[in-house]
């Protein structure tokens, strides 16, 4: 077995534990199999990159974790805290896009498409910051600063997608579409009554989220090193 597959397991254990307890509203339990997924996540890519990590990379994972146990903890500042750890998250990561990618450059055949998605992030960013409006007190600059930002980090791994159509745009799509269905459905669990589903859908795309930025941290550092050892 390689040294890296028993944290990984180890997370899906977790993911696994956390479906079950959520399904069976066993929240104790549900709390403590949460706590275990980023320890493991980020033991699995410390392990697979060799234990090279950038300093860009460690505050992703750091701030991913405290945001975390702000929502484990589930006290007043909770829900601000999530926020601005997140937020400050999804600022690193579109960095990493702007920096580390080649620009995207568009031809006429990815107009339609690219089209569609400005138009499909707008309307997410739109219907789901007007829930906030309509309950004002919840309601401020940060959360449509927010969306903003993770607004532009779809568009980013979307668009790469569709004009590169490589493995490391399709893990930055799969990574943007679980945080973009995490924040939706927290959202919708702050909003709505409890759901069961809505809870089940919230807590797994957010787990979903980290092994793909994972995957994603690991994709870009082979391409890389491919790169250093060609030239």
């Amino acid at each position: 077995m390689k040294a890296n597959k028993p944290s990984l397991i180890l997370f899906f254990l977790a993911l696994l534990c956390t479906i079950i307890f959520d399904w069976t509203e066993q929240d104790f339990f549900a709390l403590y199999a949460k706590a275990i997924v980023l320890p493991a996540i980020f033991i699995y890519f410390l392990i697979s990159s060799e234990f090279k990590i950038g300093k860009t990379e460690i505050l992703i994972f750091l701030f991913c974790f405290i945001g975390q146990v702000f929502d484990l903890m589930d006290i007043e500042v909770s829900e601000i805290g999530g926020v601005i750890c997140f937020l400050v998250v999804y600022l690193l990561l579109v960095k990493i896009f702007i920096q580390e990618h080649e620009k995207i450059k568009l031809t006429k055949k990815d107009i339609l498409p690219v089209s569609i998605v400005i138009i499909f992030i707008v309307y997410l960013l739109v219907s789901v910051l007007s829930l906030q409006f309509d309950n004002l007190k919840k309601f401020n600059f940060m959360y449509a600063f927010y969306g903003v930002v993770l607004s532009v980090l779809s568009y980013f791994a979307f668009v790469s997608y569709i004009t590169k159509g490589t493995h490391i745009a399709l893990l930055m799509s799969l990574m943007a579409i679980s945080y973009i269905f995490s924040d939706i459905f927290y959202i919708f669990n702050e909003y709505f009554s409890y759901s069961v589903v809505l809870v089940l859908i919230r807590d797994i795309t957010q787990i979903l989220a980290y092994f793909f930025m994972a995957e994603y941290f690991l994709e870009k550092a082979k391409i890389h090193k491919k790169v250093l050892y060609n030239n």
